[in-house]
């Protein structure tokens, strides 16, 4: 039997982690969760503790700095952790009553600090902290009161303006959609709607992007029937808007280079009504297996799946495709929603991510055969990963050209074939897409 560890402990156990180890906070989350055998209202306490402790840090960070007479990066990881996950009670959590909240923070901190006066620091400043709450003045800077670093918030104000980049930041805060994609292949909307429904799941059609259902209330989505019978597969809007762009049809050759775990061959798969061919790539081999059980799932036989480097060019592979997809790695900025600490990563290792993107770019547009498509995608904000990367390429290869991306909604960018999504306008990930076409 393991070791009995509560919902607060499975909390500081992760974002100390998070900080020591540079764990992702979803992955180590799962595992934490497993190992810790929570039943289902203690996993979603730990859930909703770790997440909201990240993003809130800075903010939590900032009003912890002035209460405490210890510097918090002075702290010993778990202990500064341990102080986050009381504030972020204390000031956020109203069913926890106050005295609760420092009770187990002092507790954790005692069980888990190698200093016995840690207890009573992290008791001496929540209990500031419960005095002087109502009384708490909200910092000016949007960055800290949203919990941004300053380098991501000052380049989202350059992109849009102070007023909407505090809109975004907010946005980053809040929940993301549960997006089913229905495989029209074995069922009609109405029909998966309907089938969900009768499961206990609250639908409601999505409001601008068709056959896709927001879900709530699902419980685990694995154990739903209509999920096994492969009636849908979960995938953000942004994301099969792209591949709606690409206008992917029946009997054409689909390459998704950088394919894992599968979204965009699904969806591509989906719209040719499962004639023709997808060559699903990865460069990891468990993620090739997880885009084949999803394949098998959904019936969709014309998903073949290999291992593939996208910047190693394979010569049988030239000039071979009518649709090349090409969802580069990233530093994932769009997505601070479902992995709210990825926008505390180091941003130097980010710098060299454009070098990447293009040499995988420049490499699969070998692939698309002339007079054929190619999207490009990412799920960033930042310009130099996207718009940059593309007019680079664009700069290199004049046999291709922007090309006008048909989509649902009122999307900028999407008559010169660039386009961005954006969480706080629309309501996705942050996701960014253009669509080239190779001349005749």
């Amino acid at each position: 039997m393991g070791e009995r560890i509560s919902a607060r402990g499975v909390a500081l156990r992760v974002l100390t982690a998070c900080e020591k180890q540079g764990a992702w906070s979803d992955g180590f989350l799962k595992k934490s969760l497993r190992s810790a055998g929570l039943d289902g209202r203690d996993a979603a306490l730990a859930t909703r503790l770790c997440f909201g402790v990240l993003q809130n840090r800075l903010l939590l960070d900032h009003h912890l700095g002035r209460l405490s007479t210890v510097k918090l990066e002075k702290m010993e990881p778990a202990v500064r952790n341990s102080l986050r996950l009381g504030a972020y009670q204390v000031l956020f959590l109203d069913r926890v009553p106050d005295h609760a909240a420092v009770s187990e923070a002092v507790d954790l901190a005692r069980e888990n600090s190698r200093n016995p006066r840690s207890a009573g620091l992290v008791n001496g400043v929540l209990r500031s902290l419960v005095r002087q709450k109502d009384s708490l003045e909200s910092p000016k800077d949007p960055a800290i009161r949203y919990s941004h670093p300053q380098w991501l918030g000052e380049a989202f104000r350059s992109r849009l303006g102070r007023e909407e980049a505090e809109l975004l930041m907010a946005a980053d805060n809040g929940e993301p959609p549960t997006c089913a994609q229905v495989n029209t292949i074995r069922a009609t909307t109405e029909d998966v709607a309907a089938a969900l429904q009768a499961e206990g799941v609250e639908v409601t059609l999505h409001p601008w992007l068709p056959d896709c259902l927001l879900l709530s209330h699902t419980g685990s989505l694995e154990e739903l029937t209509a999920f096994q019978k492969g009636l849908f597969y979960i995938q953000d809007a942004a994301a099969r808007l792209a591949v709606l762009a690409a206008a992917p049809r029946p009997g054409i050759k689909v390459l998704d280079a950088c394919a894992a775990p599968g979204g965009k061959s699904f969806a591509a798969a989906i719209a040719m009504g499962g004639q023709g061919s997808v060559l699903s790539c990865d460069i990891h081999p468990h993620k090739i297996e997880l885009i084949r059980a999803g394949a098998k799932r959904l019936g969709l036989d014309c998903i073949s799946a290999e291992l593939l480097d996208g910047k190693d060019c394979k010569g049988e592979l030239l000039d071979g495709f009518d649709l090349v997809i090409a969802d580069v790695p990233c530093s994932g900025l769009g997505i601070i929603r479902k992995k709210p600490d990825i926008r505390y990563k180091d941003p130097k290792p980010l710098e060299g991510l454009p070098r990447v993107q293009s040499a995988i770019l420049d490499n699969v547009a070998r692939y698309v055969r002339p007079g054929g498509a190619l999207l490009y995608a990412t799920c960033t904000l930042l310009e130099r990963e996207n718009e940059d990367v593309v007019r680079t390429f664009l700069g290199k290869r004049k046999d291709f050209t922007l090309e006008r991306a048909e989509v649902p909604g009122d999307f900028e960018g999407a008559d010169t074939g660039m386009v961005t999504c954006w969480p706080h306008r629309h309501n996705t990930d942050g996701f960014f897409f253009a669509k080239l076409r190779r001349l005749p």
